[in-house]
C-alpha cells in the first residue's frame, strides 16, 4: 500500500512509520508541520529507504492537502497528526481546535476531492484511518472499561478536540461516503516520547535530581499501552480492519500514577544508584483542573476480529523505556536545548 501518514514524526507517527517500513512492504509518505513536539530524529533509521518520503506540510492547509493526495496517490491516510497533551490544552486551547477540528476537516475535505478524481480500483480499496484516544470517553469509577459504544464524554479541551474530530470522521464516513475506520488507545509510553509526558518527566527529572511532581494524590488510573504494540494495531487495522468500525487499542496495564512513578524511582535506583533513593524526589502537587480519575479499555473487539494483542504487558517496557532514555541521552538533550523544560503547565485560568 502507498499510505500517507499524517504526523507521522511525532511519538506514536514515528512508531508507526517505523514499523510499516521494517514490518511491512508498504511506502510511506510522512506528512508533518513540524511543531514543537515533532522530531525527524525519531524516523533516523528509516530516512534513506527507498519506500520512505518526507513533506514538511500543516493539515489545516486544505489546498496543500488537495496538492499532496493528487501528487503521491494513496491508498491511505493514516490520520495521527494532532496536538495532544493535556496541560498545553488547558493554557492555550485555540491550537487543539485549530489543528485537530479544523486540521480534521481539512484533511476529511481533501480526501473527498481525491476521491472524486480518483481510478475505480482506488477508490475500492481506499480508507481513512483516523487515530483518536479514550479520553473522549471521559472519567470511569472504579469499575468498567470504555467499549466502542462507550457515550462520548470528554473533559479537557483536547478530549473534547478530538471528540470533534472523530465525529466529524464519522460524519463524512456517513454522509459522502468517505471509506473511515477509528481507533481509540489508551495511555502511549516508549521510546522518543517528548519529554512532556508523564513517564519521561519522571525519568529525565530523577535523572537530575529534580523533584518529580505527582498531581492530587496520585491515585488516577491509567491502561499503559507499549507505543510500538499501538504502531503493530493501527496497521492492523488499516490493512484489516472493518471499514465504519471503531476498534479500542488498549495495553490491559492499568496502574494508578503514584504506583507507576514509583516503579519508575525503584527501577532508576538500581541503573543510578549514585542519586537514590529518587523515591524521596517525588512530591503531590496541586491536581489538574478537570483530572480524569480513571481509564480502562476493553479491547476485546480488535482482538477476538483482527487477532491482535498488547505483547508487553505490567512493568516490561518501563525498563526498556527507562534503559533507552538513559542510553539516549544525545536525543533529548537536544530537545531540551531548543528551550524545552519539564517545568509543569496547565494552570492557566484564562
Amino acid at each position: 500500500m502507498r499510505i500517507l501518514v499524517t504526523g507521522g514524526a511525532g511519538f506514536i507517527g514515528s512508531a508507526v512509520v517505523r514499523r510499516a517500513i521494517k514490518s511491512r512492504e508498504h511506502s510511506i509518505l510522512n506528512l508533518d508541520s513540524l511543531t514543537y513536539a515533532a522530531n525527524l530524529d525519531n524516523l533516523a533509521e528509516v530516512d534513506g529507504d527507498a519506500r520512505y518520503q518526507f513533506v514538511q506540510a500543516d493539515i489545516v492547509d486544505e489546498k496543500r492537502m488537495v496538492e499532496i493526495l493528487a501528487d503521491y496517490k494513496p491508498d491511505a491516510i493514516m490520520h495521527l497528526a494532532a496536538e495532544s497533551h493535556v496541560d498545553r490544552s488547558i493554557d492555550g486551547p485555540g491550537t487543539f481546535v485549530q489543528t485537530n477540528i479544523i486540521g480534521t476537516y481539512s484533511l476529511l475535505q481533501a480526501a473527498r476531492v481525491y476521491l472524486d478524481t480518483a481510478p475505480a480500483e482506488v477508490k475500492s480499496r481506499f480508507r481513512f484511518h483516523h487515530v483518536s484516544t479514550d479520553e473522549v470517553y471521559g472519567s470511569l469509577g472504579a469499575e468498567g472499561s470504555f467499549t466502542e459504544t462507550t457515550p462520548y464524554a470528554p473533559r479537557s479541551p483536547y478530549s473534547a478536540s478530538k471528540a470533534a474530530s472523530d465525529m466529524l470522521v464519522r460524519a463524512w464516513g456517513e454522509t459522502f461516503g468517505v471509506p473511515i475506520v477509528l481507533t481509540n488507545c489508551s495511555n502511549n509510553y516508549g521510546p522518543y516520547q517528548f519529554p512532556e509526558k508523564l513517564i519521561p518527566v519522571v525519568i529525565l527529572n530523577a535523572l537530575a535530581g529534580r523533584t518529580i511532581p505527582v498531581y492530587g494524590d496520585g491515585k488516577n488510573i491509567r491502561d499503559w499501552l507499549y507505543v510500538d504494540d499501538h504502531a503493530e494495531a493501527l496497521l492492523t487495522v488499516l490493512e484489516r480492519g472493518r471499514l465504519g468500525e471503531t476498534y479500542n487499542v488498549g495495553g490491559d496495564n492499568e496502574m494508578s500514577n503514584i504506583d507507576l512513578v514509583r516503579e519508575i524511582c525503584r527501577i532508576m535506583d538500581r541503573k543510578r544508584p549514585g542519586t537514590a533513593p529518587h523515591e524521596a524526589l517525588i512530591e503531590f502537587v496541586t491536581d489538574r483542573p478537570g483530572h480524569d480519575f480513571r481509564y480502562a479499555i476493553d479491547a476485546s473487539k480488535i482482538k477476538s476480529e483482527l487477532g491482535w494483542t498488547p505483547s508487553v504487558k505490567g512493568f516490561e517496557g518501563l525498563e526498556a523505556t527507562i534503559d533507552w532514555y538513559l542510553d539516549n541521552e544525545d536525543w533529548w538533550t537536544k530537545i531540551l536545548g531548543r528551550g524545552h523544560t519539564t517545568d509543569r503547565i496547565g494552570l492557566s485560568k484564562r
